[in-house]
C-alpha cells in the first residue's frame, strides 16, 4: 500500500475538478487545507470535504485556518463571528480562558459539522510593540504564562471538539516585525532571551500533536536560515522546546522563503520539518511539490500516524448553553475577574 505524501495540499475552489481528482489520487496528499476560495455554505463544504477524502481513498484530516477575528474562512451568515483573539482577552481579562474555551470549542462544533477536523490554532506567539500587525492582535496576550495557559486552553477546546489543534507558530513569531507572506522576517534578539520568553511559551504545548514551524530568522541561533529551513532551529524545537508531535512547514509560497517550490520543500524537509504546506490550490505548483518530496517514511510516518490518533468523538455538550455563556461573560453579566488575570 502506498504511503501517504509528505504534503498538506490546497485546492482551488468551492468543487474538486477531474484534473484535481486525478491528481490527488496519484498524489496522495497526507491531508488538506481549506481556504475562503473553498467557501460557499454549510451544504457546499460538507460535499467538498467528502470528495477530497473520496478523492485519495482515506479518512485524511481536513484542516482550516479559523481562529476568529481577522483569520477566518468561515464567516457569517452561516457562521460566528468573533473579536481578534487579544482584543478578547483585554476585553474580558478576568475570564480569559473560559472565554477563550468557549469560543473554540464552538468553533469546533462548526468545523466538525462540515467534515473539517483541523484547526490551524492555537497561536502560541507572544505579542509586544514591535510585533506585526498581520500578527498582533491574533496573539492571546503579552506574557509567557498567560499566552501558554490560554494556547494549552485553545487546545484543549479544539480536541475535546474532535478537531486537531495546529499550534503555530514554532518557535514564536512574536518578534517579527515584518509580514512573512511579503517578506522574510529577522530577529537580532539573543538566544538566551528567546529561551525565557517566545520560546518557553511553546514549552508547555510540547505534547501536542501537531505544531507548524515560523518562517523567520533568529540570527544569534542560525543567521542563514529561516527556521523552517533551519537544522539548528529544528534542534531546538526538538530538543530545547521539546515538541513530539508532527512538525509542518508555514505555506512554502510565502515570500519569506525564497527559491522555486521544490528547493523551498527539499531544504524544509532536509533541515528537519515532516511535512510541508502548500495552500494555494494551483495545480502545476502542487505538481512541483509532489514530486521534490515524496512520500512518508520513517520518524515523519511514526508522527504523522500518532497525529491522526488524537482525532476523537467530541464529548457530548449544550452548545446553546455554552453560547449564552459566552454572550453573558463578554457583555459582563457573568462572573467576576478574576485577579490573577490582571495585567
Amino acid at each position: 500500500m502506498q504511503s501517504p505524501g509528505a504534503y498538506i495540499f490546497g485546492c482551488n475552489g468551492p468543487r474538486l475538478s477531474l484534473s484535481e481528482r486525478d491528481f490527488y489520487e496519484r498524489a496522495q496528499p497526507w491531508g488538506f487545507i481549506l481556504f475562503a476560495r473553498n467557501i460557499e455554505s454549510p451544504d457546499q463544504i460538507r460535499a467538498l470535504t467528502a470528495d477530497l477524502r473520496g478523492a485519495v481513498g482515506r479518512d485524511v484530516p481536513v484542516f482550516i485556518d479559523q481562529e476568529g477575528g481577522r483569520v477566518a474562512r468561515m464567516t457569517g451568515p452561516y457562521w460566528r463571528e468573533w473579536l481578534p483573539a487579544l482584543d478578547q482577552v483585554k476585553f474580558n481579562k478576568g475570564n480569559a480562558l473560559r472565554t477563550l474555551y468557549i469560543r473554540y470549542r464552538l468553533i469546533a462544533d462548526e468545523l466538525l459539522a462540515v467534515g473539517i477536523d483541523g484547526n490551524c490554532a492555537p497561536v502560541a506567539d507572544i505579542a509586544n510593540a514591535d510585533t506585526h500587525p498581520i500578527l498582533r492582535n491574533r496573539c492571546y496576550g503579552e506574557d509567557v504564562v498567560r499566552v501558554a495557559e490560554r494556547a494549552g486552553m485553545v487546545a484543549q477546546a479544539l480536541l475535546e471538539g474532535g478537531i486537531l489543534p495546529v499550534v503555530k507558530h514554532i518557535p514564536g513569531q512574536g518578534r517579527a516585525n515584518l509580514d512573512s507572506h511579503q517578506e522574510l522576517p529577522r530577529v537580532k534578539t539573543k538566544a538566551k532571551e528567546l529561551s525565557r520568553t517566545d520560546f518557553m511559551a511553546f514549552e508547555p504545548l510540547a505534547g501536542l500533536p501537531i505544531g507548524m514551524t515560523a518562517h523567520v530568522v533568529y540570527e544569534d541561533i542560525d543567521a542563514d536560515n529561516p527556521a523552517t529551513q533551519s537544522p539548528k532551529v529544528i534542534r531546538l524545537i526538538r530538543d530545547q522546546i521539546g515538541f513530539e508531535g508532527l512538525l509542518m512547514t508555514d505555506d512554502l509560497s510565502m515570500e519569506a522563503l525564497s527559491g522555486p517550490l521544490s528547493l523551498r520543500a527539499r531544504r524544509s524537509l532536509q533541515a528537519g520539518c515532516d511535512m510541508v504546506l502548500h495552500c494555494n490550490g494551483v495545480l502545476e505548483r502542487m505538481e512541483e511539490v509532489a514530486e521534490a518530496v515524496g512520500e512518508l517514511t520513517g520518524q515523519a510516518l511514526n508522527r504523522a500516524n500518532a497525529a491522526l490518533d488524537w482525532r476523537r468523538t467530541p464529548d457530548p455538550v449544550d452548545i446553546s448553553a455554552l453560547d449564552a455563556e459566552f454572550q453573558s461573560l463578554m457583555t459582563g453579566q457573568g462572573s467576576e475577574r478574576a485577579a490573577d488575570e490582571r495585567d
